[in-house]
């Protein structure tokens, strides 16, 4: 009889879940479920509560809708029984963290914390703890911690120390009755398991925490703040487990929730990108992997620890047991083409959309790809929502250099692509020039898998090959794969990770190769944009930093001050 397992991808804007047969990596059934509450950046659901700048929350309760819709409708549509289903595993974004009470409760669900922002869930591109970032980084650097290198010289706002500051600072009535922090990964395996267990690979890239090191000393966080000194035994205690081991089983109410088994094994959560790598059948270094989406997480193996400049940081056993884990990004990738779509694209292309049958991202890539490279006239640096990778600093913005009144929105739709890909090939040089070699260079995600021109355009600007994840759901695979290794070879599962890679990850046949021509153009384009790109990021020019402040201390509620 076949075995199954269920892997339940938690981004940005919905849940996925994929049914996939053991043994072969077959996807029997796929179900999606977007977040009843969205992304949460102008108002919170009371409709009432204003959010600043730079805030990005999420309820947890849609989390515990997805499993409730997705995971039974997996089962029906396949026609599979609960006890087909060996094993269940999960990813998430990160940092996407909460408070939560003892019970394990999140205080946003409790009704007298309901209307208060900072007892929410924090999204991964929640920036508004810029501020405890850069006082956490200068402290860092003043005292010499040696973890800071781990993570590429400083610490992203986006992670969870700075955020859990920012709640400390900002609404230090909600640190008080949050009994942890968590990730939102393992605060889901906890209502699946009953327990809560931290999994490794956020602790390690997100929380600075290390496998040999543990997390930095109680002098550094009393010399953040007197308050913080015993953050880790108050706020961040928990066990820490591998990734590729067992949370626990599903008890009875989680039973009842998903339509699934109690007992069943549940897999140690892990994070979007990072779990996306065994399913495109990666096990060894030197292939660098690009999981495509809102955003662009690169993730690559390494046999030595390398301090590399800007990157997300290296973990030890963090996305493959046995080696290094290395994680660089891009914060704005989709984000970027649905900010032109919903601001800058005029009403006739919508209508010339609309008559030809297609979506508006289909007709300007169809244009787009009418146009050769360097024919725009234009450049861009792709800073639309800060820069992760390789500046990390989430107060740098965007730019568009070359415009004109004869500019077209599909030449500005490609230099935005060519942008992120520029922005790619940083990431990438900087590896090499830091002795982590990327020899091959894989993609996987939403924008991999449908939109060719930009494949091309990254073959191009990279001057590499590009092959493509067979799965259109890579990492909801990978977590199922995961979920196979929890349940155990006894169990019809896996004893590691790797021999579930091998038998069901895997790549597309066809590559996209690099075209001579455009390749170079686009190392002519390349030089310009990382002028303006140590210009404009490394302090040379503070423009975008003065232009935000001056946004900031200029409007307030929306009122015009003086």
């Amino acid at each position: 009889m076949a075995k199954y397992s269920i892997g339940v991808d938690f981004g940005t804007q919905s849940g996925r879940a994929v049914l996939v047969e053991v043994g072969t990596g077959r996807e029997v059934a796929t179900a999606v479920k977007g977040y009843s509450h969205g992304v949460m950046d102008a108002y919170l659901p009371d409709g009432v509560t204003r959010l600043e700048d730079g805030w990005a929350l999420q309820h947890p309760g849609d989390y515990l809708e997805v499993l409730h819709d997705t995971i039974p409708q997996l089962l029906q549509s396949a026609g599979v029984e609960p006890a087909e289903v060996i094993g269940i595993g999960i990813d998430f974004t990160a940092c996407t963290m909460l408070p939560i009470a003892s019970d394990g409760t999140p205080l946003c669900m409790r009704s007298e914390f309901a209307s208060h922002p900072h007892s929410y869930v924090k999204l991964w591109k929640h920036h508004a703890a810029q501020d405890e970032a850069n006082r956490l980084n200068e402290i860092a650097v003043s005292r010499g911690e040696t973890f800071l290198a781990r993570y590429g010289g400083k610490i992203s706002s986006e992670w969870m120390l700075p955020k859990l500051w920012q709640i400390l600072n900002e609404a230090p009535e909600i640190y008080d009755a949050a009994d942890v922090m968590v990730e939102a990964a393992d605060w889901v395996v906890m209502q699946l398991t009953g327990k809560l267990v931290r999994n490794s690979c956020t602790a390690g890239y997100k929380a600075i925490w290390h496998k040999r090191d543990g997390y930095p000393s109680r002098d550094f966080f009393r010399t953040l703040d007197p308050r913080l000194e015993n953050v880790i035994d108050d706020k961040l205690r928990g066990e820490i487990r591998s990734i590729g081991t067992r949370a626990g089983e599903l008890t009875e109410v989680a039973a009842e929730l998903t339509g699934l088994r109690p007992g069943t094994p549940v897999a140690v959560a892990n994070v979007d990108a990072h779990v996306s790598m065994p399913a495109v059948g990666i096990t060894e270094p030197g292939k660098l992997l690009m999981i495509m989406g809102t955003s662009t997480c690169h993730v690559l193996l390494g046999t030595e620890e390398r301090m590399v400049p800007g990157m997300c940081g290296v973990v030890e056993d963090g996305i493959i047991p046995g080696y290094m884990g290395y994680e660089a990004g891009q914060s704005c990738v989709g984000d970027h083409f649905e900010w032109f779509i919903e601001q800058c694209v005029p009403a006739c292309y919508m209508e010339e959309a609309r008559r030809q049958g297609v979506d508006i991202h289909q007709l300007l890539t169809a244009k787009a790809k009418a146009l050769r490279p360097g024919e725009s006239g234009l450049l861009a640096l792709d800073w639309w929502n800060g820069n992760r990778s390789t500046l990390v600093d989430a107060d740098l913005t965007g730019l568009l250099l070359g415009a004109t009144l004869a500019t077209k929105p599909e030449e500005m739709y490609r230099a935005l692509i060519e942008a992120t890909a520029f922005g790619t090939r940083m990431i990438i040089e900087t590896f090499r020039e830091h002795g982590v070699p990327v020899d091959e260079v894989y993609a996987c995600g939403g924008i991999a898998e449908k939109n060719g021109l930009m494949m091309q355009i990254y073959a191009d600007v990279l001057n590499m090959p590009i092959r493509i994840g067979a799965s259109s759901q890579t990492p909801a695979l990978g977590s199922a794969m995961f979920g196979a290794v929890a349940a155990g070879k006894e169990n019809g599962g896996y004893d590691a990770i790797q021999d579930a890679a091998r038998e069901m990850g895997g790549i597309k046949p066809d590559s996209y190769l690099p075209h001579e021509d455009a390749v170079k153009v686009y190392d002519a384009l390349y030089a310009e944009y990382a002028r303006l790109y140590n210009y404009f990021g490394r302090g040379e020019n503070n423009v975008m930093k003065v232009l935000k402040q001056l946004k900031s201390v200029t409007v307030k509620d929306g009122v015009p001050v003086c």
